[in-house]
């Protein structure tokens, strides 16, 4: 069983910032990828970015230039900083991995979300 716990997220005004974390738990010999994904009010869940356990990174539409994500291995945590918040950034952020359980499994755990709000 893989726990993923995530926190940072609240009302912020436009333009600010926000450092979203997700702290994994559990069964884990391994961390493959981590990433965060976000779900707005009548839209479908969208990748916002992924690290790998490797430093390669990967980001949802146009966000590279206002969001940055890293992680910490020995922590088992991975960060979501994001600046220049627009309205359309409000969403619930999810954290998302994919963990290596035992030595012929791989699983893929999400968190229970963030709620970040953005007011202009």
């Amino acid at each position: 069983q893989v726990q993923l716990v995530e926190s940072g997220g609240g009302l912020v005004q436009a333009g600010g910032s926000l450092r979203l974390s997700c702290a994994a738990s559990g069964i884990i010999l391994s961390i493959n990828t981590m990433g965060w994904y976000r779900q707005a009010p009548g839209k479908q869940r969208e990748l916002v970015a992924s690290i790998t356990s490797a430093g390669n990174t990967k980001f949802g539409n146009s966000l590279e230039g206002r969001f940055s994500i890293s992680r910490d291995a020995a922590k088992r945590t991975v960060y979501l900083q994001m600046n220049s918040l627009k309205s359309d950034d409000t969403a619930v952020y999810y954290c998302n991995a994919v963990v290596v359980t035992t030595l012929t499994t791989i699983v893929t755990s999400w968190g229970q979300g963030t709620r970040v709000t953005v007011s202009s």
